[in-house]
């Protein structure tokens, strides 16, 4: 089901990353992942959903508008983002990636900062934090993949958003170094870019 005006009622301000391309792929291939491990356990129980970096809360308030049983919660180093978040109906919490959370999480999503940036492309600001990976593109993605194992429930996943300019084998080697099964769950090509969601299991 692709996203469509519809289901953009979304509040988004100038301090906070716009939804793009990337959002929206990123909401079907959440939603397909959520329907999959409804169709895997036969029963349609509830699940706990963790959107890391969630900006404008386009993703989370999306699916929670088309499958309002599970339970949401995001977060944002941002605190634009998070006072934008929480205009938009999201229960969010500003922090670093996952700093100060506790608990499991059946799925967990991030539309990861990918952009190879060198230090004098950066911006003033917390705009920066939406789009700038490192040098690589891989920095805080590196850090997401070393962290999210310890807040996965079991036959629960990880869906993370990147870049071929991230140089995605790397990246899908980073996950499968800490014990991930992963595979390309949807992609579609940009401008200069292909962009990839990647879906891993432990």
């Amino acid at each position: 089901m692709s996203v469509d005006a519809t289901d953009e009622r979304i509040i988004t301000t100038e301090d906070v990353y716009e939804p793009a391309e990337d959002s929206y792929l990123m909401i079907d291939s959440a939603f397909e992942a959520i329907e999959q491990q409804n169709r895997i356990s036969r029963i349609n129980r509830i699940l706990r959903i963790l959107e890391i970096g969630t900006g404008s809360g386009i993703v989370s308030g999306v699916l929670m508008r088309r499958a309002p049983e599970h339970e949401y919660i995001a977060t944002d180093i941002s605190p634009h983002a998070v006072a934008c978040a929480k205009r938009n109906g999201l229960q969010v919490i500003r922090t670093d990636l996952f700093a100060g959370l506790s608990g499991r999480f059946d799925l967990i999503v991030f539309n990861s900062p990918y952009l190879p940036t060198a230090p004098d492309e950066r911006i003033d600001g917390w705009l920066d934090y939406a789009w700038n990976g490192g040098a690589d593109g891989r920095a805080t993605i590196n850090r997401f993949i070393e962290q999210a194992p310890n807040f996965l429930a079991e036959s629960g996943s990880v869906l993370l958003l990147v870049s071929s300019l991230t140089n995605i084998e790397k990246v899908c080697e980073r996950m499968r170094s800490v014990g991930f099964d992963v595979h390309e769950a949807a992609s579609i090509r940009c401008p200069g870019e292909r962009l990839v969601v990647l879906r891993g299991s432990l």
